[in-house]
Formats: C-alpha cells, sequence, structure tokens
C-alpha cells in the first residue's frame, strides 16, 4: 500500500452528505475507525453542514476532486446517482495513474455489492438498517449493520468497522439485503404513510394525531412483543364488509381505493393465521 502503510491513521471519504452519511460519518470517528478527510455532495451546504460534524474534513461539490489516496471510501447517495460520480472518481484516478487499493463501501440496501468492483479488488457493502434524518439523533450501537465483502478478508475488514460502531451487525449477500429493504419500505415508509394519512384526516376536524399515540404505542408494542399478525384488529380483519364501505365511502377517491385494497388484504391474511 506504499505510504499509506505507515499511517496510524486511517483516511475516510464520504461520497455523499445525506441523511445516512449525516450519522455514518461522525459514528466512524466517534468510534475509532477513522478520520473523515473529505466529504463530496453535490449540495454545497449540505457538505459544509457535514464536514462541521466531523473533526477536520473538506466538503467539495466536484466529483473529479474526491482525493485518490484515501484508505476508505463509503458512498452514501441515492442509487441513482452513483454509477456518474464513480465513473468521474475513477477517471481521475486513471489521469493520475492510480491503482487504488483502498476499501470502498456503499450504504445501500438495493444495490449489488458489484457495483464497486470496478473501483478497486477491495470493496463491499456497510447497510445501516434505520431510518435516518439529519437533526435526530440515533444510537448507533443500537442500529442493525448487514455488511458485505468482496473476499473472506475483506468481510473480516469491513466486520471490525461495524463491530466497533454497532452491537448489531450482520452478514447479508445482495438478495437478502433486498428483500429486508422491501421489508423496511413496509414497516417504515408506508406506515409512516398512514400515519400521515391519520394526520391529515385528524387536522380536517380540529384534532391532532397526539389523540392515536396511546393506539399506536399499543400496535407497535404487540407487534414488537408478539405476533403482528396475531395482533390485527379492526373491521378488515373482523369480515365487516359494511363497515368497509361505509369508511371509504367517507374518504376521496385515491384514499378510499387504498383503504378498500388494504382491507381486502387484511382480511385474506386474517385467513391464513
Amino acid at each position: 500500500m506504499g505510504e499509506r502503510s505507515h499511517r496510524t491513521l486511517v483516511r475516510i471519504v464520504f461520497i455523499g452528505a445525506g441523511n445516512v452519511a449525516s450519522h455514518l460519518a461522525p459514528a466512524m470517528e466517534a468510534c475509532g475507525v477513522g478520520r473523515v478527510c473529505q466529504v463530496y455532495s453535490r449540495s454545497e451546504s449540505s457538505a459544509v453542514a457535514l464536514c462541521d460534524r466531523l473533526a477536520k474534513a473538506t466538503a467539495i461539490t466536484d466529483a473529479s476532486r474526491i482525493i485518490t489516496d484515501a484508505d476508505i471510501y463509503v458512498v452514501s447517495l441515492v442509487d441513482h446517482a452513483v454509477g456518474e460520480v464513480l465513473a468521474a472518481v475513477k477517471d481521475a484516478m486513471e489521469r493520475c495513474g492510480i491503482r487504488n487499493d483502498a476499501l470502498w463501501l456503499h450504504t445501500s440496501g438495493s444495490l449489488p455489492m458489484e457495483t464497486l468492483a470496478g473501483m478497486s479488488e477491495r470493496y463491499g457493502v456497510f447497510y445501516p438498517l434505520q431510518t435516518f434524518s439529519r437533526r435526530i439523533a440515533v444510537d448507533m450501537a443500537q442500529v442493525p449493520i448487514f455488511i458485505e465483502g468482496s473476499s473472506p478478508e475483506t468481510t473480516a475488514s469491513i466486520k471490525a468497522m461495524a463491530e466497533a460502531m454497532s452491537r448489531s451487525v450482520h452478514y447479508a449477500d445482495g438478495d437478502l439485503r433486498r428483500r429486508m429493504h422491501i421489508a423496511a419500505v413496509f414497516a417504515c415508509n408506508f406506515t409512516n404513510y398512514m400515519f400521515t394519512v391519520a394526520d391529515d384526516l385528524l387536522k380536517a376536524d380540529g384534532l391532532s394525531l397526539d389523540v392515536l399515540y396511546p393506539l399506536i404505542r399499543e400496535t407497535m408494542r404487540k407487534a414488537m412483543e408478539g405476533s403482528p399478525a396475531a395482533g390485527q384488529t379492526g373491521p378488515a380483519v373482523r369480515g365487516d364488509r359494511q363497515v368497509v364501505e361505509r369508511h371509504a365511502s367517507m374518504l376521496p377517491d385515491g384514499l378510499a381505493d387504498i383503504y378498500r385494497q388494504l382491507s381486502e388484504a387484511i382480511y385474506k391474511r386474517s385467513l391464513q393465521v
């Protein structure tokens, strides 16, 4: 590894400064994985905001300026932006005549590990299964991290990094990761949309979502402590189609369709219990 083999401080580049990067980058520094030296983002304000939370990192908005001699590169971008940015970095390395032997990681639940194959022989996945928002603190020690590496040695290196940060580290190949991502969308994104719909309906009558907090807490308790299927209640699971239709008739067309489809899905699933 040449000059880098004599360094005691692992140098990390974050390619992306969104919600995931905003938690992972400070966590990697805090747990001793290394020092983030550069943050790339198309948004200068996002890159600067993340750098402000780090020990000493430089913010850049030009992918061709990403340094080529770091030890770890963490790609934390929306999936559709990854290819373009990687191509820009690879071009810069080729112009400099540099063969990069750093560890390249991406944080996506959907992209295959091989997306990074052209960047280095050492590459893999560092996928934290959690919903992140920039301004909301998350205890990374509680966040499950799913890893995959291009070789047994690389996987071991990624595992050591993950275990320095989290108490819940697991191996997951691309197929399993994609299935988990789908499950996470149902459990988090779709559920949050349902909370949003409930909030809108309540606001229309001058109420706020907090009247449902006890109901939401009990629903989550039953789902986490028992079986979500066994804890299902409501008119759909009872097969009470009159109530279902009465509710649907009170909703605008789009929501009425969702209400009917979900009610039918709940009823059919209840027949399997």
